[in-house]
Order: C-alpha cells, then sequence, then structure tokens
C-alpha cells in the first residue's frame, strides 16, 4: 500500500497528537491540517498554522506547529513535503517549523527543507509571572522552505 493525503479536521488531527505526540499537546488553531493515510488508517497528520515568532508572521510565513505519525515509514517526509506544497499553493512565500535540538531532521532535509539556526529554548516562567512548563526547555531548531 501507497500513503496517500486526506483532509483532515482540526479536532480529528488533535486528537491524533493527543494519543501519539511524545512532547506536545494539541493546538488552539490552524490555518489547515492534512492527514497521510496507509488503507483506511490515519498514520500521521500535519498541522499548519501562524508563526508564533512575531517577527516570523508577516502574512506570507506559515508554520507547522505539530507534524505526528505512528512510526510509519516516510509518513513524516511524506507529510513535510505536503504542507509546503500546500502553502505555496495559497500564495505563501515561505514555510517553516521547529524541532528539538536532539531530533535528526532527516525528513526535513529529506524535503528540501534548510537549517536556519538554533533557537531559543528554555523556561517561560519568571518570577513576576511563574508558569509551570509543559513543554520541552531544551534549544530548537529552526528550519525553513520558501517557495
Amino acid at each position: 500500500m501507497k500513503l496517500r493525503h486526506v483532509k483532515i479536521g482540526l479536532d480529528e488531527a488533535n486528537s491524533f497528537v493527543e494519543q501519539h505526540h511524545r512532547h506536545h499537546k494539541p493546538v488552539v488553531g490552524h490555518l489547515f491540517s492534512i492527514g497521510a493515510a496507509l488503507g483506511d488508517a490515519i498514520v500521521g497528520v500535519v498541522i499548519v498554522g501562524r508563526p508564533g515568532a512575531r517577527m516570523r508572521d508577516d502574512g506570507e510565513t506559515a508554520e507547522v506547529t505539530r507534524l505526528c505519525t505512528d512510526g510509519t515509514p516516510n509518513a513524516c517526509s511524506f507529510l513535510y513535503g505536503a504542507a509546503a506544497k500546500a502553502v505555496f499553493a495559497l500564495g505563501n512565500r515561505r514555510i517553516g517549523t521547529y524541532i528539538l535540538a536532539s531530533e535528526p531532521g532527516t525528513s526535513l532535509m529529506g524535503t528540501g527543507w534548510k537549517l536556519i539556526g538554533e533557537r531559543g529554548g528554555g523556561s517561560w516562567s519568571v518570577p513576576s509571572r511563574p508558569r509551570v512548563d509543559k513543554h520541552p526547555t531544551q534549544k530548537k531548531l529552526l528550519f525553513e522552505r520558501t517557495a
């Protein structure tokens, strides 16, 4: 069997993320989501939204906010490629995503994404506004693909 793209709503994509993602929870909003199906089963999802960083939110940039699979071979590459094609078809000029510095980025590089550099990390908690970190606090790697 071959992977195929399927239309998927945010609720269904978030349900998949809730069940399978190693370290992130579902997202609040999105521009669109795409599923990867093998036969009748959803084996992965990509959720694309506006960039979280103010400086990247220029009206021409989108961001993969979640990518999650059940481990099916090539599903990550399949979804990263589909997300980029869809973003460019909608008139955007670039798409980005962040991965943990401990992750290799093989699927991204295999589909033409470029490593921009290391970013952020750390806690959002400060004495004046204490918070409980529910996300990984290590450095992230920013990858990007342009039209």
